[in-house]
């Protein structure tokens, strides 16, 4: 019998590597793809448990699944970070406010270099 691929190794580790991309350059933006890509890789993984010998690409999936792990958490921990400091903060507000003093702060030292 002919070995086939497991489908949706491919999917799962393009996503997989997006999630891990978007997390480590845009901070939460990988949280779904590396859900999705979590899912589509377990689901090979037990595909492949039930039969072994019918599958030749586990060892892709697996490291989808991998990097699909080590994106979640990357950005679930962002995510996390952003929310609590978010929240503790003061939301929109406090993080405006922040904004503005750093700019004055800014324009001062300037101003005090210049003279």
């Amino acid at each position: 019998m002919e070995q086939q691929k497991l489908p949706n190794t491919t999917v799962s580790l393009v996503l997989a590597i997006v999630a891990f991309v978007g997390c480590c350059c845009f901070g939460i933006g990988g949280v779904i793809p590396a859900g999705v890509a979590l899912y589509l890789a377990n689901k090979d993984k037990k595909k492949y448990e039930e039969n072994p010998e019918l599958y030749s690409n586990y060892k892709q999936a697996n490291t989808a699944r991998t990097v699909a792990i080590i994106a979640l958490v990357i950005s679930s921990v962002w995510l996390i970070y952003t929310a609590v400091n978010f929240f503790f903060l003061g939301g929109v507000e406090a993080y405006e406010t922040a904004i503005e003093q750093f700019q004055v702060e800014m324009e001062r030292q300037q101003s005090m270099q210049s003279e």
